[in-house]
């Protein structure tokens, strides 16, 4: 019997004992169920990948599930050894910051590692709830940012596990260790030797938490005050790349900005530094457009390089931007661009002229 059969015939098991077709209750629970495997494996392929093992193996044992606890709970559990068992290897994500020292702007680009080696970005409309309490969705977010999640990679598995489940989803002792399958005292010693590995690794602030303004009423104005402000930083971030002003695109970042490149292991810090790295190696960027993506909680956007051929623009590199103080932070350049544009929808190619792409989508 194949694998659509099984699921097919444990979704009529599940609409007759429910009233209800399991499919749509499964996939309700897709995107958060995303989120949660991204944050354990550091890729949203890989969580993709999870998630879907985890809907086949609830579509399998839709016979045996009982109601004994919520759909949610026994997905989670699910998705949990799904995730723990393709951690078993032991090999951990990162991101350039963790592996070396910041690089000079001069220096010699170094050889590309493998994919598999880095942290990945992930798009918001895949790991994020489209809905819910504002201040959750706001924590949500924060905890898929990118240096959140290779925070998370320095932990062992089980200890990965449960510290998303307590300080992320908020779930009780008692409901983590149920999942896991096991005691409350190890829930508890286990979220402590999590929180004292994040800290001895210089780690423990990027725990995740909802920022002033994210709860109650008299606070909206404030946030809405917040994302205008942050939208302006972006529209005159867009303006300094594409007309490649390096002293306008250099005032918008922090002093102490870092910028990465995977799969290069290279990385830099400071905005002279980046500056003089754009205006050297990364010279090549010039006359570059931006198309506006969500990633990791974060603005990001498509970066398109002009075409050698003088026709057009080519996928060059998916940026995430991380913003703080109203300046920009961090510059995440992710060069792997024919696996993650199509994931983020975005087109390999841009046609000459711009009017040309917008009218065509």
């Amino acid at each position: 019997m194949s694998v659509r059969q099984s699921a097919s015939r444990a979704a009529a098991a599940g609409s007759t004992r429910s009233g209800g077709g399991i499919e749509g209750r499964l996939e309700a629970h897709r995107a958060e169920l995303t989120g949660y495997c991204y944050r354990m494996l550091g890729s949203a392929f890989e969580a993709e990948d999870a998630v879907q093992e985890t809907m086949v193996r609830a579509w399998r044992g839709a016979d045996g599930f009982e109601g004994r606890a919520s759909l949610r709970s026994w997905l989670y559990r699910i998705a949990t050894n799904v995730c723990l068992d393709s951690l078993k290897a032991g090999k951990r994500r990162a991101r350039p910051m963790d592996l070396s020292p910041a690089s000079r702007a001069d220096a010699a680009l170094p050889d590309r590692t493998p994919e598999a080696d880095w942290v990945e970005p992930v798009p918001d409309l895949r790991a994020l709830p489209s809905a819910g309490d504002p201040a959750d969705v706001v924590v949500s977010r924060e905890s898929i940012r990118l240096a959140f999640v290779a925070a998370l990679q320095h932990l062992p598995p089980r200890q990965r596990a449960v510290l998303i489940l307590r300080e992320v989803l908020a779930w009780k002792a008692s409901e983590t260790a149920e999942l896991l399958g096991t005691t409350v005292a190890s829930v508890n010693s286990a979220l402590q030797r999590a929180r004292a590995t994040l800290a001895d690794a210089g780690l423990s602030d990027t725990r995740p938490a909802a920022p002033e303004g994210s709860q109650g009423a008299p606070h909206a104005p404030a946030t809405a005050a917040m994302d205008k402000e942050r939208q302006a930083l972006l529209d005159r971030y867009v303006d300094a790349f594409e007309r490649y002003d390096l002293d306008a695109l250099t005032s918008l970042l922090h002093e102490d900005a870092t910028m990465t490149m995977p799969p290069y292991p290279l990385w830099l810090r400071g905005a002279g530094e980046i500056r003089a790295w754009l205006a050297g190696t990364g010279r090549e960027c010039e006359g570059s457009r931006l198309l506006p993506v969500a990633a990791n909680g974060a603005p990001g956007f498509g970066q398109y390089r002009r075409d050698p051929s003088g026709h057009g623009h080519r996928a060059w590199a998916l940026q995430v931007l991380d913003i703080s103080d109203g300046r920009v932070t961090g510059l995440n350049a992710f060069l792997d661009t024919e696996r993650l544009f199509p994931l983020f929808g975005l087109p390999l190619e841009l046609p000459s002229e711009p009017g040309e792409f917008e009218q065509s989508t």
